[in-house]
């Protein structure tokens, strides 16, 4: 006769409903698979170039700062 394994979650106040133990487990599930990536090294992906939203800034040279000189005032609003 085996014991019968401890429970991982256990409700201690309340009635939670399917869907809210679902949403912790779910929680739970992300964490602990971030903690394991950050141990391995491998940290978060980089966003792609299109979702990243730092190509939207205008710059010069890749600066952020828009360009200087003659006619300057109306290059910082004509698009590239």
């Amino acid at each position: 006769m085996t014991a019968e394994p401890k429970p991982f979650l256990q409700v201690v106040r309340g009635d939670p409903t399917p869907e809210e133990v679902a949403a912790l487990v779910a929680v739970l599930t992300a964490r602990a698979a971030a903690a394991a990536a950050a141990r391995d090294g491998r940290g978060p992906a980089r966003p792609s170039r299109w979702a990243d939203r730092s190509r939207l800034v205008r710059g010069t040279a890749g600066t952020a700062v828009p360009p200087r000189g003659p006619g300057s005032w109306r290059a910082s609003g004509l698009p590239r």
